[in-house]
């Protein structure tokens, strides 16, 4: 609604990653599958983030994307500000060229509180909380068709005795 659908899919896509098992790449086109989400667009989102420094990358078998450390304390806003290479929010909530206090537009004065609170939503939500409620099923990512994102599960450690 408020973000592009190239934000949507790099969000979706990343808490997807950070809910899998640490370390395990992940194939682009079983993002894609999951999330039904057209693979090439999301492979170009997936290079794009590798190329910024989220994703590492690995090519040939047993190769796919994983969260590089420290990526999943990044936030919605800071997810936005790599995908569409600017912070969001920034601008006219009607898309006008000069709105700001001094120059404001029809909804400006009415807008920018709520746009205050919708900053601070989006900047309390970290790719790992978010993923992390994925794996405690507090919630559910949705698909298209009544589906429902499935979590590999994590690998169980037998004590050596």
């Amino acid at each position: 609604m408020l973000l592009s659908k190239t934000s949507e899919y790099a969000l979706q896509a990343l808490i997807y990653l950070a809910a899998q098992p640490e370390g395990e790449p992940v194939l682009s086109r079983d993002i894609s599958d999951y999330l039904r989400v057209p693979a090439q667009y999301l492979a170009k989102i997936l290079q794009d983030l590798a190329k910024r420094g989220v994703l590492d990358s690995f090519k040939g078998r047993g190769g796919g994307f994983v969260l590089r450390p420290g990526a999943d304390q990044m936030n919605i806003l800071d997810i936005v500000e790599v995908v569409e290479g600017q912070p969001f929010g920034q601008g006219c909530v009607l898309g006008l060229k000069a709105c700001a206090d001094e120059t404001a537009c029809p909804v400006h004065y009415q807008w920018k509180p709520l746009k205050a609170e919708v900053m601070g939503l989006l900047g309390k939500q970290t790719i790992g909380s978010m993923a992390e409620a994925v794996r405690a099923g507090r919630y559910r990512i949705h698909l298209p068709g009544g589906s429902e994102l499935h979590i590999r599960p994590m690998a169980t450690k037998h004590p050596v005795s």
